[in-house]
């Protein structure tokens, strides 16, 4: 078996599955653990074939903040430049990976990989029990409630649960909606770094879609601040006239935002101020929801 971690492959590599999966490094069992989905990743040293390897290297790049310059990762992941340069150019040219703008020589992930990874949000086994708990939301609310995510420069809905009242709006799973001037979309926003957040902002053009919508960047950042703080994020009619809306983030163990959890009403039937009664038990949905990510 190779040490020197470059792209050969072997009949070794590839051969045996079992035998791949009992190697070992240093005398420690590197097998992933198939009982434990979220288990830790596996370094790049110590993926056992060119596949793995690659694999590893996509786990590094969506799991960075930003931009990652190929001397960063090379001394992140300790591999030779030269190797993870060949990589990363069969990555690029698979619309796997792409260079930064702005960033000279740095790569984030790219716009194939991103539809992938929202592919299997959408369509995995655990979609059926973050449906369930919304279902159970909503019988305790009365009111529809869904849950999206920051997917570019909008809101995606990855899921929704319709309260049965004849007045509703048509959003179904994969809709989108306006980041600048939805409660989940300001919540997403603000929960995002800083200098990612003003790069969205400063690329919105914000329409005005009722006399409530923010439509002043000033104004909006100025929101953003106060959501942030509060964590809590209101449309009052800033998107549908007569539909207001709360949304409270779904927060992983590193206390980053990966998703919103939101409840929207008639102003007739929920006031803003009836809807924000409901934050605590939306808080509770979050809890469980993270554990489905």
């Amino acid at each position: 078996m190779p040490t020197d971690y470059t792209e050969t492959t072997t009949t070794e590599d590839l051969s045996d599955v079992d035998d791949i999966r009992s190697k070992t490094a240093g005398g420690k069992r590197l097998a992933y653990d198939l009982t434990d989905p979220f288990s830790r990743m596996t370094p790049m040293k110590e993926a056992h074939t060119p596949t793995l390897r690659t694999f590893a290297l996509l786990e590094h790049l969506v799991a960075a903040e930003g931009p990652v310059s190929l001397a960063d990762i090379a001394n992140d992941v300790g591999l030779p430049k030269a190797s993870l340069h060949r990589m990363l150019a069969t990555l690029e040219v698979g619309g796997l990976v792409i260079r930064a703008p702005d960033h000279k020589n740095a790569y984030v992930i790219g716009p194939r990989l991103a539809q992938l990874g929202l592919g299997v949000m959408m369509h995995s086994g655990a979609r059926r029990l973050r449906h369930a708990i919304l279902s159970r939301l909503v019988a305790d609310l009365g009111e529809t409630c869904n849950l999206t995510m920051l997917h570019g420069a909008q809101v995606l809905y990855l899921d929704r649960m319709e309260a049965p009242w004849p007045l509703r709006l048509d959003l179904k799973p994969g809709s989108h909606v306006p980041v600048y001037c939805s409660a989940s979309g300001k919540l997403l926003l603000a929960m995002q770094p800083r200098e990612q957040r003003s790069a969205i902002v400063r690329a919105l053009r914000l329409e005005r879609l009722t006399p409530n919508t923010i439509t002043d960047a000033e104004l909006l950042d100025a929101e953003l601040d106060r959501t942030a703080h509060k964590r809590i994020a209101v449309d009052n009619e800033e998107f549908v006239v007569g539909i207001v809306c709360v949304a409270a983030p779904v927060m992983d163990t590193n206390d980053h935002c990966i998703a919103a959890i939101a409840v929207h009403a008639p102003v007739s039937r929920a006031p803003l101020s009836r809807a924000l009664e409901f934050v605590p038990r939306m808080q509770e949905a979050a809890r469980e929801l993270v554990k489905t990510f």
